[in-house]
This record gives structure tokens, sequence and C-alpha cells, in this order.
């Protein structure tokens, strides 16, 4: 019989708390790293909480269900992961309270396992509703007014925007520490202004960046960070196979070839047999078939140098005997160059891969400034630029060299540029989500804080929306906790209006569960010192104005740049806040809530898990053992 295992609310919660108490060592700007060590001995040492987390080796499926929630959720926002966790362990630890203190509340002729389970899916579903129709209109509302306006044009200015400096401060403090903030916000700007294509959108290089970075840096183990530095050109992560080309004073001609210069039948292992009747001629025709490739190589390597080729990069492993005809045709040639390298490259230089070189046209052959061996740390790489990539693409090509003492330093560093490119794109250029330009009667247990003064007679309330909405506005706002307070601040307030309207206190009001879970972040803030989070708190709340609709106004029709041509730090009259936490660093308002979303719409999946099946069975065909190890290889390399 197939073993079963009943999930109740409490081991749901208990799977969560054991991720939340491994993420909490790292958590904040004051956390430490943590470091692992594998059964081979090699260490890795990391802040990152999708790094941490995917490092674990997790029996549980609940568990692993969250990690894969998180993972997801990081790779297209590239933040968030630690707070994604600590979030879902608040909301589960505040639902299942509620649940147990009255679990009869909406099943009250069940068990009380059932009872319980039911009222936590209820609540759950209830917040990813409220969630999806009124959460944005609330951080319009209430949080964006506090914010400062940016946009990817001041990232890759000559003079950087002291608000873009600081969001991407704060960004490389929660990853790499204090000591390195500033020098790789400076490294990451001076690459973004290398690769900023003229007379186009600022996301056109950050997305050009963020899908070519795997070919565009090289990590260097063994050497201090500070040399951490751009080149100019690409770096080919390969040696030559042939000899390097001499220095000569006119152009290089290169090529990409994808295919064997050389046909595959005569590689180690294979036999030619030629049948004359019955009869096997195998030496002869293996004699024969050896001399016509040897020709045919020689007539591909002179049909290349016809065309003034002297750089050959192959995707594929060559032959000796094709190495040795380029070696004695003065041709360098560089074999099994990874796919990303030679897209990157064929992006570059404007040429495509051809899998014939006797069929080679104009077309194919790329202009190149130079190509010669580079030399980072213990390798040798291939170092190479194009000729007229600036005057065609307008863009200055250039490699990222990122140094670290250890290999899982240099990793750690790569990984948070990467993710910085993705935090970027989310929160300045995210995915348009307007509302029409309206102006809407709204009934009064939908009404938002603001509309307060309203509900007490018992009148409908009337917003001007100016298709706003909080996922399009590349808006930041001050770190340390001033998101989770405002929203807080303003779920409260309408969680409070909404029992006021409907008269009863039955009914659970779900904003209240979501503020009450939200401050469990900036309390880990805040945890080696509970003063400071009250101040916080307390200088947050009491510059919240009182005519929230002035407010709302003030927002609409102030945004833009100014007349020196910087973007205004606030949006709002009463933004002296935001000025006086900036030294807190800044976080995305977008990414803050297309978390909040992701944390919800985990928390109703896995409240939704009534029991778990644990099969032992073993594959005994061939077809489903095969199918099988695909599926975990395909797993393996997606949990990578």
């Amino acid at each position: 019989m197939v073993p079963l295992e009943q999930l109740h609310l409490s081991h749901v919660l208990q799977a969560v708390s054991a991720l939340e108490s491994i993420v909490l060592r790292s958590f904040g700007p004051e956390g430490g790293q943590v470091l692992f060590t594998r059964d081979t001995g090699q260490v890795m040492v990391s802040r990152s909480g999708k790094r941490i987390l995917t490092a674990l080796h997790l029996d549980h499926p609940l568990a692993r269900m969250v990690v894969r929630c998180v993972w997801k959720h990081s790779t297209i926002t590239g933040d968030g992961s630690k707070t994604f966790v600590l979030l879902l362990a608040s909301l589960l630890r505040i639902i299942h309270a509620t649940a147990t203190k009255d679990p009869h509340m909406f099943q009250p002729h069940n068990s009380t396992e059932a009872s319980e389970a039911a009222t936590a899916r209820h609540l759950a579903d209830r917040l990813l509703e409220f969630a999806l129709t009124e959460l944005d209109e609330l951080i319009v509302l209430n949080v964006l007014p506090h914010g400062f306006r940016v946009s990817l044009e001041n990232f890759t200015a000559e003079t950087h925007d002291l608000s873009c400096q600081t969001l991407l401060v704060s960004f490389f403090r929660t990853r790499l520490g204090y000591a390195y903030c500033d020098f790789f916000r400076n490294l990451f700007c001076e690459l973004l202004s290398h690769w900023k294509v003229k007379d186009d959108r600022p996301s056109f290089s950050i997305q050009f960046l963020n899908n070519s970075f795997l070919a565009l840096h090289t990590q260097v183990s063994g050497v201090p960070v500070s040399c951490s530095r751009l080149i100019e050109g690409q770096v080919i992560h390969r040696d030559f196979a042939t000899p390097c080309p001499q220095v000569r004073k006119q152009p290089l001609k290169a090529v990409v070839f994808n295919g064997y210069l050389q046909p595959k039948l005569l590689t180690t292992g294979d036999v030619l047999e030629l049948r004359c009747g019955d009869k096997v001629t195998e030496d002869r025709g293996i004699v024969h078939f050896s001399s016509w490739t040897e020709k045919s190589v020689e007539s591909i390597i002179a049909t290349l140098q016809s065309f003034g080729v002297s750089v050959l990069l192959c995707a594929l492993k060559q032959s000796s005997a094709v190495l040795a005809a380029a070696t004695q045709a003065g041709m360098c040639l560089v074999e099994c160059v990874s796919e990303e390298e030679i897209s990157l490259f064929t992006q570059l230089s404007g040429v495509t891969p051809i899998s014939d070189c006797r069929r080679i046209h104009p077309e194919h052959i790329a202009t190149l400034t130079f190509c010669k061996p580079l030399l980072l740390g213990a390798h040798r790489y291939v170092h190479l630029d194009f000729h007229d990539c600036e005057e065609r693409l307008k863009v200055k090509p250039c490699s990222l060299v990122i140094c670290a003492p250890s290999e899982g330093q240099a990793d750690q560093h790569a990984c948070a540029f990467q993710d910085a490119f993705r935090m970027l794109l989310t929160a300045l250029e995210p995915v348009r989500k307007t509302q029409t330009a309206l102006e809407e009667t709204i009934p009064s247990k939908k009404c938002t804080s603001l509309h307060a003064d309203n509900i007490s007679n018992g009148t409908a309330c009337r917003v001007h929306l100016h298709q706003k909405c909080v996922t399009e506005t590349g808006c930041v706002i001050s770190a340390g906790g001033t998101f989770e307070f405002l929203l807080h601040h303003a779920l409260h307030q309408y969680g409070h209006s909404c029992s006021v309207s409907v008269n009863t206190s039955a009914v659970v009001p779900v904003s209240q569960l979501l503020a009450k879970a939200l401050l469990s972040v900036p309390r880990q803030i805040y945890s080696r010192n509970l003063k400071h989070f009250l101040q916080a708190q307390t200088r947050v709340v009491a510059l919240i104005p009182k005519q929230p609709h002035a407010l709302s106004a003030n927002f609409i029709h102030t945004e833009g740049p100014l007349g020196d041509g910087k973007l205004s730090l606030c949006s709002c009259k009463n933004g002296n806040m935001s000025l006086k936490l900036l030294d807190l660093g800044l976080e995305s308002v977008s990414c803050k809530y297309q978390l909040v979303l992701a944390v919800l719409q985990c928390l109703t999946n896995l409240l939704r898990i009534n029991m778990v099946l644990q099969t032992h069975a073993v594959l005994h065909t061939e077809s489903h053992d095969s199918l099988n190890a695909h599926s975990e290889s395909s797993e393996g390399e997606d949990e990578d």
C-alpha cells in the first residue's frame, strides 16, 4: 500500500520555518554569510538567498516546493528571495493562529482539523484575491508619493543621479557587504555606459547584457577583488589550438564555423568499408578516402586564405589533420567555442556562421582589430576586438573581469551582477499593467484608507486615477522598512474602514492579516536593536499627511524631470522623509509589489495540499527509465 502522509497546517508551518531559520542568518544589511561544505571538501560562501536555498538537499516536498517558488521569483526580479521566505513564514503563523483560535469560522460542522485547514485555505484565497484587486491601488496612493522617480537613462548617463547610485549601492550591500558595494556600483555603471546603444532605449542595453552575461564576463580566482575591471573587446574562454597570429598592421579577417572541416568518417574508431561486388577492399578504400579528405582540407584552407581569413572560430573540436593544415597555412584556429560566445560574436561582428567553408561569402567574414592571447589568473584565453563595431552598432564592446580570492566568491560577485540587471529591468522597465484613465465610483466596502473621511458619511468615494499603476512607475523608495511601514498603515486603515462599513466583527479583514505580516520584515532588519525599529516606524508614520487627497494629486502632477535635467528626489511636498532615510539605501517599489503577489500565490498553493504520497516503485521498462532520467536531469539543471 502506498504510504500516505496527512498534511496539517502545522506541518506546512514547520517546513517553511525551517527554511526561514536558514535565511535569517544572512538577512538584511547586517546579515552574515553562510558557509556550505560538501562531501568532496568544496566550500561555498554566499549571502544570496537564492544560492543558499538551492544549495540545500531537501527531502520534504513542501520545502522543495517553496524553494522552487523562490527560485522562479528571484530569477525574474533578481531580488527578494530571503524576504520571500520571511514573509511567507509570517503569514503562515498568523493564519495558523487565526484558524486555531476560531477553527469553525467557515465550516462549523466539520472536525477541528478539517475546519482549521478549510479556514486557512479560505483566508489564503481571500488574501490573494484582495492583493490582485486592491493592493496596487493602495500602493499607488499611499506608498508611491513618498518615493523617488528614476529612469534607466540615469544609469547610463555620464553623471549618475544620486538616487540611481544609492539604489545600486544598497543592492550590492545586501549581496556582497559594505566593503565592495561602492566598488562594484562604479564598475556596474561603467559597464552600462560602454554598452549604451545610442538612439535606443536604455532597457535594450540592460536586457542585452542580461541575456549575454555568460559570454560577457570572466571569473578569475586567486587575485584580489580590486583587480576586477573592464577590458575592451570580447574574451573567448578557450585557448588557441594553433599558434596565434603575429601582430599585423592591417585588420584581421575571421570566420565562425559550426561544423567539421574534415569529414566525420575519418575520426578515431570509424572504419570505412568499400565493396567491389562481393569482395571487401577495406585497406584500399581507407587509403583512398584518407587521401581525398586530406585534399579536401587543403582545398578549404586555400579557399579561406583566398579571402584573407587568418582566424577561424569553430564550435566543434577539429581533427589533428585540420590543425596541422591550419598551422602550416599560418592560420590560427580556436575550437570548442561555446554557443553563447558564438552568438555574442555574431551579434557584434554582424556575420553569420557557416557550415561549409567552400561556400564562403563576404557576409561570413568579420574584421577584427586584433586577436591575441590573454592571461587571466591561471588560464589563457583568446582576446579579440572588432574593427568597426562602434561605428556600426554605436557601442563600445567590453568584457567584465570579476576577480576574487576564491572561486566561490568570484561566482557570488558574478551572480550579484546579473541579478542587478534583472532588478533594474523589473524596477525601471517593468511589464505594463495600466488602468484606463477613469473617474469611478467605489462602494464604501471597497474604499481605501484615503477615503476614510467619506466613509463616515456613508457616501461613495470618487477616485481620480491617471493611468497609474505600481507596475509601471519606475519608483524606488527608502529602504529600512519604509515600504512595509507605509503599506502596513494603509492596510490597517483599509481594514478598519471596511469593518466599520459592514458593521460586523465576524468577518476577518484579510488586509489586517497582511498588514501584521508585513511588519515582520522591518522587525528582522532592526532585530539587533528594537529601539531603532520603533524610531523608524514612528518617523515614517508621523510624516504620513492628514490630507491624503492632496498628497496623491501632488504626486500625479509633479512627476518628471526638473529643469536642470535631474529627476526629482521626491514627488510630493512631504518628501523630507525620503531625504532623511536616503542613507539607508533604496529599493524598488515594483519589486516589492511583485514579491507580495508571489508570496501570496505560493501561500495559496501550499495550503491547497492535503496529503503527500510517498512512492518507491521502480520503473522497469527501458523507455520509462530513460524518460525518468531525462526528467530528473532537466529538473536538476533548472534548480541549478
